[in-house]
């Protein structure tokens, strides 16, 4: 994960992610988030969705990739950073698709335990609970500022 700070926690925002989907970017190599407009830059936790992209189980890339993994829904499963977003013709990643904003995903960090919360549509204000728990969980905690602590 990069040293690169956490905001606080009125700073950080959720967004939820069917599984398969969200399983692909924490315990594989998704690095792309397909959605339909661009979102800012920055830390978010990543949350499961209540529901599952039955359909996205038959993906040949995402079966093969969480192969063995547990697909938790409705909690926050990792963190991940958006450095950017971009649209292509989908040939940038073979996660890629064609007529959507690609968001560019780094620092990727799986929390060992997924913590319960209810998402929402778009990114959305994380609970001072919920982003307690996020942050219990993430490895060496002196890392971060302690704005980030905060």
């Amino acid at each position: 994960m990069s040293s690169t700070a956490l905001p606080k926690r009125d700073g950080i925002r959720g967004i939820t992610i069917r599984q398969p989907w969200a399983a692909c970017i924490v315990h594989g190599g998704k690095r792309i988030e397909n959605r339909p407009r661009p979102w800012a830059p920055g830390w978010y936790l990543l949350h499961a969705a209540a529901r599952i992209d039955q359909a996205a189980l038959r993906d040949p890339l995402a079966a093969h990739t969480i192969a063995g993994q547990a697909l938790p829904t409705r909690a926050v499963v990792g963190i991940v950073r958006i450095t950017g977003s971009h649209r292509c013709d989908g040939a940038c990643s073979p996660w890629a698709q064609p007529a959507a904003v690609h968001h560019v995903l780094d620092g990727v960090h799986p929390l060992p335990e997924p913590v319960p919360c209810t998402g929402q549509l778009g990114p959305w204000r994380v609970p001072p609970t919920v982003y307690a728990r996020v942050l219990a969980q993430l490895p060496h905690p002196e890392t971060f500022s302690t704005e980030a602590l905060s």
